[in-house]
Protein backbone atom coordinates (compact mmCIF):
# COMPACT_ATOMS: atom_id res chain seq x y z
CA UNK A 1 0.00 0.00 0.00
CA UNK A 2 1.32 3.56 -0.89
CA UNK A 3 1.88 5.98 1.76
CA UNK A 4 -1.34 8.33 2.73
CA UNK A 5 0.58 11.20 0.68
CA UNK A 6 0.52 9.05 -2.49
CA UNK A 7 -3.14 8.68 -1.88
CA UNK A 8 -4.16 11.87 -0.84
CA UNK A 9 -2.81 15.54 -0.11
CA UNK A 10 -1.53 17.45 2.70
CA UNK A 11 -3.93 19.69 2.31
CA UNK A 12 -6.95 17.31 1.86
CA UNK A 13 -6.16 15.53 4.51
CA UNK A 14 -5.81 18.68 6.72
CA UNK A 15 -9.52 19.29 4.78
CA UNK A 16 -10.50 15.72 6.36
CA UNK A 17 -9.39 15.90 9.75
CA UNK A 18 -11.15 19.75 9.96
CA UNK A 19 -14.62 17.94 8.34
CA UNK A 20 -13.97 14.98 10.83
CA UNK A 21 -13.97 17.93 13.93
CA UNK A 22 -16.82 20.18 12.32
CA UNK A 23 -19.39 16.93 12.30
CA UNK A 24 -18.34 15.83 16.10
CA UNK A 25 -18.74 19.28 17.24
CA UNK A 26 -22.23 19.62 15.89
CA UNK A 27 -23.20 16.54 17.68
CA UNK A 28 -21.55 17.61 21.01
CA UNK A 29 -22.98 21.07 20.73
CA UNK A 30 -26.75 19.47 20.57
CA UNK A 31 -26.26 17.60 23.77
CA UNK A 32 -24.00 19.89 25.93
CA UNK A 33 -25.85 21.44 29.00
CA UNK A 34 -28.84 19.02 27.86
CA UNK A 35 -30.45 16.95 29.89
CA UNK A 36 -28.07 14.28 28.38
CA UNK A 37 -28.08 11.01 30.34
CA UNK A 38 -24.93 9.31 30.88
CA UNK A 39 -24.37 5.36 32.24
CA UNK A 40 -20.96 4.28 33.57
CA UNK A 41 -18.74 1.68 31.74
CA UNK A 42 -16.88 -1.22 33.48
CA UNK A 43 -14.57 1.12 34.48
CA UNK A 44 -16.99 2.88 35.86
CA UNK A 45 -15.95 6.15 33.74
CA UNK A 46 -19.21 7.80 32.59
CA UNK A 47 -20.66 7.52 28.72
CA UNK A 48 -23.19 9.54 26.89
CA UNK A 49 -25.42 9.48 24.20
CA UNK A 50 -23.23 12.37 22.70
CA UNK A 51 -19.64 9.82 23.23
CA UNK A 52 -21.23 7.13 20.66
CA UNK A 53 -23.33 9.18 18.25
CA UNK A 54 -20.14 11.24 17.30
CA UNK A 55 -17.85 7.94 17.02
CA UNK A 56 -20.43 6.03 15.06
CA UNK A 57 -20.25 8.98 12.12
CA UNK A 58 -16.36 9.20 12.61
CA UNK A 59 -16.59 5.93 12.17
CA UNK A 60 -18.82 6.05 8.60
CA UNK A 61 -16.98 8.95 7.38
CA UNK A 62 -13.83 7.82 7.62
CA UNK A 63 -14.97 4.36 6.27
CA UNK A 64 -16.03 5.91 3.14
CA UNK A 65 -13.15 7.82 2.64
CA UNK A 66 -10.68 5.29 3.60
CA UNK A 67 -11.94 2.03 3.52
CA UNK A 68 -8.53 0.05 3.84
CA UNK A 69 -7.77 2.10 6.99
CA UNK A 70 -8.31 0.55 10.75
CA UNK A 71 -10.13 2.29 13.45
CA UNK A 72 -9.50 2.33 17.10
CA UNK A 73 -12.17 3.93 19.29
CA UNK A 74 -12.86 4.44 22.76
CA UNK A 75 -16.41 3.14 22.36
CA UNK A 76 -16.65 0.48 19.33
CA UNK A 77 -13.02 -0.45 19.92
CA UNK A 78 -10.85 -1.38 16.97
CA UNK A 79 -11.97 -2.42 13.30
CA UNK A 80 -8.78 -3.59 11.73
CA UNK A 81 -6.96 -2.04 8.91
CA UNK A 82 -3.86 -3.16 6.45
CA UNK A 83 -1.50 -0.30 7.60
CA UNK A 84 -3.34 3.10 9.14
CA UNK A 85 -5.53 3.12 11.70
CA UNK A 86 -6.94 6.05 12.85
CA UNK A 87 -7.57 6.88 17.34
CA UNK A 88 -11.12 8.55 18.22
CA UNK A 89 -11.93 10.02 21.49
CA UNK A 90 -15.12 11.36 20.48
CA UNK A 91 -15.61 12.66 23.94
CA UNK A 92 -12.52 13.66 25.67
CA UNK A 93 -13.25 15.12 29.53
CA UNK A 94 -16.46 13.00 29.62
CA UNK A 95 -17.16 14.42 33.08
CA UNK A 96 -16.40 17.68 32.07
CA UNK A 97 -18.64 17.58 29.20
CA UNK A 98 -21.85 16.35 31.81
CA UNK A 99 -21.55 18.76 34.45
CA UNK A 100 -21.57 21.52 32.16
CA UNK A 101 -17.86 22.72 32.20
CA UNK A 102 -16.64 23.46 28.72
CA UNK A 103 -13.52 21.66 28.42
CA UNK A 104 -13.76 18.85 26.63
CA UNK A 105 -12.72 17.88 23.28
CA UNK A 106 -12.47 15.55 20.24
CA UNK A 107 -9.48 13.67 19.97
CA UNK A 108 -8.41 12.65 16.39
CA UNK A 109 -5.27 10.52 15.25
CA UNK A 110 -4.23 9.01 11.80
CA UNK A 111 -1.15 6.29 12.22
CA UNK A 112 1.16 5.02 10.26
CA UNK A 113 1.40 1.29 11.75
CA UNK A 114 4.41 -0.03 9.10
CA UNK A 115 6.42 3.29 10.54
CA UNK A 116 5.59 3.74 13.84
CA UNK A 117 4.23 6.98 13.82
CA UNK A 118 1.34 9.37 13.23
CA UNK A 119 0.63 11.17 10.57
CA UNK A 120 -1.36 13.63 12.03
CA UNK A 121 -3.07 14.89 14.87
CA UNK A 122 -5.92 17.20 15.93
CA UNK A 123 -7.30 18.13 19.31
CA UNK A 124 -11.37 20.07 18.93
CA UNK A 125 -12.87 22.25 21.70
CA UNK A 126 -16.23 22.43 20.88
CA UNK A 127 -17.70 24.45 23.12
CA UNK A 128 -14.64 26.93 22.73
CA UNK A 129 -14.40 26.79 19.00
CA UNK A 130 -10.63 26.23 19.10
CA UNK A 131 -8.97 23.47 17.49
CA UNK A 132 -5.00 22.39 17.21
CA UNK A 133 -4.27 20.25 14.14
CA UNK A 134 -0.37 18.87 13.96
CA UNK A 135 1.75 17.08 11.86
CA UNK A 136 5.53 16.42 11.04
CA UNK A 137 5.22 19.76 9.13
CA UNK A 138 4.10 21.87 12.30
CA UNK A 139 0.95 22.18 14.55
CA UNK A 140 -1.88 25.13 14.30
CA UNK A 141 -4.01 26.84 16.46
CA UNK A 142 -7.14 27.62 14.68
CA UNK A 143 -4.95 27.91 11.19
CA UNK A 144 -2.36 30.02 12.29
CA UNK A 145 0.89 28.66 13.41
CA UNK A 146 1.15 27.17 16.96
CA UNK A 147 4.06 27.33 18.78
CA UNK A 148 5.53 25.85 22.44
CA UNK A 149 7.04 28.34 25.22
CA UNK A 150 10.85 29.35 25.53
CA UNK A 151 10.42 28.27 29.36
CA UNK A 152 13.40 25.56 29.92
CA UNK A 153 13.87 25.93 33.57
CA UNK A 154 12.02 23.89 35.66
CA UNK A 155 12.03 26.47 38.25
CA UNK A 156 9.94 28.79 35.72
CA UNK A 157 7.55 26.24 34.21
CA UNK A 158 4.06 25.98 34.67
CA UNK A 159 2.41 22.45 34.82
CA UNK A 160 -0.71 21.11 34.25
CA UNK A 161 -2.67 17.57 35.18
CA UNK A 162 -5.99 16.58 34.76
CA UNK A 163 -6.50 15.24 38.53
CA UNK A 164 -4.96 13.46 40.72
CA UNK A 165 -7.53 10.98 41.01
CA UNK A 166 -6.02 9.67 37.81
CA UNK A 167 -2.54 8.46 40.21
CA UNK A 168 -1.80 5.71 41.79
CA UNK A 169 -0.56 6.62 45.24
CA UNK A 170 3.05 6.06 44.52
CA UNK A 171 2.68 8.03 40.78
CA UNK A 172 1.26 10.96 42.69
CA UNK A 173 4.06 11.40 45.07
CA UNK A 174 6.55 11.42 42.17
CA UNK A 175 4.15 13.88 40.85
CA UNK A 176 3.55 15.98 44.01
CA UNK A 177 7.49 16.63 44.64
CA UNK A 178 7.78 17.26 40.40
CA UNK A 179 4.88 19.97 40.17
CA UNK A 180 5.92 21.61 43.87
CA UNK A 181 9.54 22.61 42.07
CA UNK A 182 7.94 24.36 39.04
CA UNK A 183 6.49 27.83 39.47
CA UNK A 184 3.29 26.64 40.00
CA UNK A 185 0.54 24.23 39.26
CA UNK A 186 -2.94 23.89 38.02
CA UNK A 187 -5.34 21.04 37.76
CA UNK A 188 -8.08 20.31 35.06
CA UNK A 189 -8.42 20.59 31.32
CA UNK A 190 -7.89 16.68 29.84
CA UNK A 191 -6.66 17.55 26.86
CA UNK A 192 -7.04 21.43 26.43
CA UNK A 193 -4.10 21.42 28.75
CA UNK A 194 -1.69 19.95 25.88
CA UNK A 195 -3.36 22.42 23.26
CA UNK A 196 -2.41 25.09 25.56
CA UNK A 197 1.09 23.85 25.70
CA UNK A 198 1.03 23.83 22.22
CA UNK A 199 0.20 27.42 22.13
CA UNK A 200 2.90 28.46 24.82
CA UNK A 201 0.62 29.23 27.84
CA UNK A 202 1.93 26.47 29.59
CA UNK A 203 5.27 24.31 30.09
CA UNK A 204 4.72 20.95 31.27
CA UNK A 205 1.74 18.49 31.53
CA UNK A 206 2.38 15.16 33.45
CA UNK A 207 -0.57 12.43 33.52
CA UNK A 208 -1.04 8.83 34.12
CA UNK A 209 -3.84 6.26 33.21
CA UNK A 210 -4.03 7.12 29.63
CA UNK A 211 -5.06 5.03 26.56
CA UNK A 212 -3.54 5.14 23.07
CA UNK A 213 -6.90 7.29 21.76
CA UNK A 214 -6.25 9.99 24.22
CA UNK A 215 -2.76 10.45 23.57
CA UNK A 216 -1.88 9.57 19.91
CA UNK A 217 -3.57 12.63 19.01
CA UNK A 218 -1.35 14.59 21.11
CA UNK A 219 1.86 13.81 19.51
CA UNK A 220 1.85 15.81 16.51
CA UNK A 221 -0.10 18.15 18.02
CA UNK A 222 2.48 19.04 20.58
CA UNK A 223 5.96 17.70 18.08
CA UNK A 224 4.49 19.92 15.28
CA UNK A 225 4.49 23.40 17.61
CA UNK A 226 8.17 22.72 18.78
CA UNK A 227 7.39 20.60 21.60
CA UNK A 228 8.25 17.05 22.91
CA UNK A 229 5.85 13.82 24.46
CA UNK A 230 7.22 10.81 26.25
CA UNK A 231 6.29 8.31 28.61
CA UNK A 232 7.56 8.81 32.11
CA UNK A 233 11.02 6.50 30.98
CA UNK A 234 11.40 8.77 28.33
CA UNK A 235 10.40 6.46 25.52
CA UNK A 236 8.34 7.82 22.27
CA UNK A 237 4.47 6.91 23.05
CA UNK A 238 3.42 3.91 20.92
CA UNK A 239 0.02 2.34 21.12
CA UNK A 240 1.33 -0.25 23.99
CA UNK A 241 2.72 2.88 26.33
CA UNK A 242 1.54 2.16 30.05
CA UNK A 243 -0.41 5.55 30.17
CA UNK A 244 2.30 7.94 31.87
CA UNK A 245 2.83 10.90 29.72
CA UNK A 246 4.61 13.76 30.11
CA UNK A 247 4.95 16.36 27.49
CA UNK A 248 7.12 19.83 27.53
CA UNK A 249 7.63 22.49 25.66
CA UNK A 250 11.48 21.68 25.26
CA UNK A 251 13.93 18.38 25.69
CA UNK A 252 16.18 20.11 28.75
CA UNK A 253 12.63 20.48 30.52
CA UNK A 254 11.77 17.59 29.57
CA UNK A 255 15.59 16.18 31.03
CA UNK A 256 14.93 18.13 34.33
CA UNK A 257 11.10 16.67 35.04
CA UNK A 258 12.48 13.31 33.75
CA UNK A 259 14.91 13.38 36.53
CA UNK A 260 12.51 14.11 39.34
CA UNK A 261 9.95 11.40 38.56
CA UNK A 262 12.84 9.31 38.74
CA UNK A 263 14.04 9.95 41.99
Amino acid sequence: MDDIQDQISANELASFFHELADVAGRIARTHFRSSVDFERKQDLTPVTIADRAIEVELRRLIGARFPDHGILGEEMGSTPGDRYTWYLDPIDGTKSFISGMPLFGTLVALADERKGAVVAGMIDMPALSERWYGTSRGATFNGKPAKVSRTARLEDAQIYTSSPDFFTPQDWARYDILSKKAMFRRFGGDCYQYGLLASGHCDLVVETSLKSFDFMALVPVIEGAGGIIRDWDGQPLTPDSDGRVIAAANDSLLQQALAVLKQ
